[in-house]
C-alpha cells in the first residue's frame, strides 16, 4: 500500500512538473494561424482616398488572438528615420478600410506617423463568417491585434502607439483601450455609441417595445440560420433617397453611394454596409462608456461636427471620461463631413494631440 502511494505521488509530481514547465516555456500554437504579411502597393489609383508621394503604402495581414486574419493598409513616411510613433485607425461601422480610415491614415502619415487602417472582423478583407456579423468584442480585439503587429515592427516604437476610431469604431477603440494599456492615446471622430444607438436610437427614438421586437425577430432568425436558410441583412446606408428624405439619410447616401462608394471584393451591391440580422443584437449588450474613466491617465480626444446628429454620443463620452481629455468641435461640419472632406477633417488637431500624447 505504501509503495502504491509512493508511485501515485511520484506520478502526480511528475505531471505537475510537466504542466508547470509547459505553462512557462511552451510557445502558443494555433492551428492554421494566418501568416503575417507586408507587401508594398505601388499603384495610386484608389477612388476613395489619395496616397501622397511622400508616403509608402503596404497591404498587410496578421492574426488576432483567436487565429482570425485581420487585413489593413499600412502607411509609412518615405523619409522615416528611427522608430516612429504609430496610430491604428478604425473605419465607420458598416464600411471598410478604404472608407474614411485610409483618408486619415494617408493624411497622418504625411505628418510623420506610421498609420494602420484595418478592416474589422467580418468586414472588407478581414476574415470571419457570416459576413457582416456583429461582435463588439472581436471588433475591439482587432485594435489590440493591430498593436501586436505594429509593436513587433522594427520601425515602430511600441511604447508610442495610439488609436483613432471613426463613427462606430470610436466606441470600439474605447472598449479596446480600457483593457489594453499599450494604447497610449485615444481619439474619436464623429463617434457613435453603437450599443446605445441600437438599444434606444438617436435621442431615445426607439422604445423598449420596439427594442424587444428587434431582439425577438433576431432570435427567431437564428433557427433559419442554423438550418441553412438564407442570411438576412438589416440596416445600412439607404440605396435611394429624395428631397423628402431625412437629412441624415441624404448625407449617408452622399457618402456611401457616391463620393465614398466602395464595394469590397466578393460583396454584392445590395449587401453593402448592411449587418447580419441574427447577430446584430449583440450590440444590445455593448456598453463602451462603462468604466471609460479607467483609461486615464492616458489622454483622450473627442472630435464632433457642429451640425452632427451624433453629437450626443461624443458629449456623453467626454462627460464620463477622466482627465486628461479634450473636446473638439469642427465648425459647420456634419457627421459624414468629417469622414473625408479635407476642409473638415481635423488633421492638425489630431497631429498635435498624438504628437504630444505619444511623447
Amino acid at each position: 500500500m505504501k509503495l502504491r502511494q509512493t508511485i501515485v505521488l511520484s506520478a502526480l509530481t511528475a505531471l505537475t512538473a510537466v504542466s508547470l514547465s509547459s505553462a512557462v516555456y511552451a510557445a502558443p500554437t494555433v492551428p492554421n494561424r494566418p501568416q503575417t504579411t507586408m507587401t508594398e502597393i505601388t499603384t495610386r489609383d484608389f477612388t476613395t482616398f489619395k496616397v501622397p508621394e511622400s508616403v509608402k503604402l503596404y497591404h498587410v495581414s496578421f492574426s488576432n488572438q483567436y487565429g482570425m486574419e485581420v487585413v489593413g493598409y499600412l502607411f509609412v513616411p518615405k523619409d522615416l528615420k528611427g522608430k516612429a510613433k504609430a496610430i491604428v485607425i478604425g473605419h465607420p461601422m458598416g464600411a471598410s478600410k478604404e472608407q474614411a480610415a485610409s483618408n486619415y491614415g494617408a493624411a497622418l502619415a504625411e505628418h510623420g506617423f506610421v498609420t494602420l487602417a484595418v478592416d474589422q472582423q467580418f468586414w472588407g478583407e478581414s476574415s470571419g463568417y457570416p459576413r457582416h456579423a456583429i461582435s463588439p468584442d472581436l471588433y475591439a480585439e482587432a485594435f489590440s491585434a493591430a498593436v501586436d503587429f505594429l509593436g513587433t515592427r522594427n520601425f515602430v516604437n511600441r511604447n508610442k502607439i495610439g488609436i483613432l476610431g471613426i463613427c462606430g469604431s470610436g466606441s470600439f477603440v474605447i472598449s479596446a483601450a480600457k483593457i489594453d494599456p499599450r494604447m497610449k492615446a485615444v481619439a474619436t471622430v464623429s463617434m457613435y455609441n453603437i450599443g446605445e444607438m441600437r438599444r434606444s436610437g438617436i435621442r431615445n427614438s426607439v422604445s423598449l417595445e420596439q427594442r424587444k421586437k428587434v431582439i425577438a425577430d433576431a432570435a427567431e432568425q437564428r433557427y433559419s440560420d442554423f438550418t441553412g436558410g438564407d442570411q438576412v441583412l438589416v440596416g445600412g446606408s439607404p440605396f435611394k433617397v429624395d428631397e423628402k428624405s431625412p437629412a441624415t439619410r441624404q448625407h449617408s447616401y452622399a457618402f456611401y453611394r457616391d463620393r465614398g462608394k466602395f464595394i469590397p471584393k466578393g460583396e454584392k451591391w445590395e449587401e453593402n454596409t448592411r449587418s447580419d440580422k441574427a447577430s446584430n443584437v449583440k450590440f444590445m449588450n455593448f456598453y463602451p462608456f462603462n468604466d471609460i474613466e479607467t483609461i486615464s491617465p492616458r489622454p483622450m480626444m473627442f472630435v464632433m461636427g457642429e451640425k452632427a446628429h451624433s453629437r450626443p454620443f461624443t458629449q456623453d463620452a467626454y462627460a464620463k471620461a477622466a482627465e486628461p481629455k479634450k473636446l473638439v468641435e469642427v465648425k459647420g461640419a456634419g457627421h459624414f463631413d468629417l469622414y473625408d472632406k479635407p476642409e473638415y477633417m481635423p488633421i492638425n488637431q489630431l497631429v498635435e494631440f498624438f504628437d504630444k500624447s505619444l511623447n
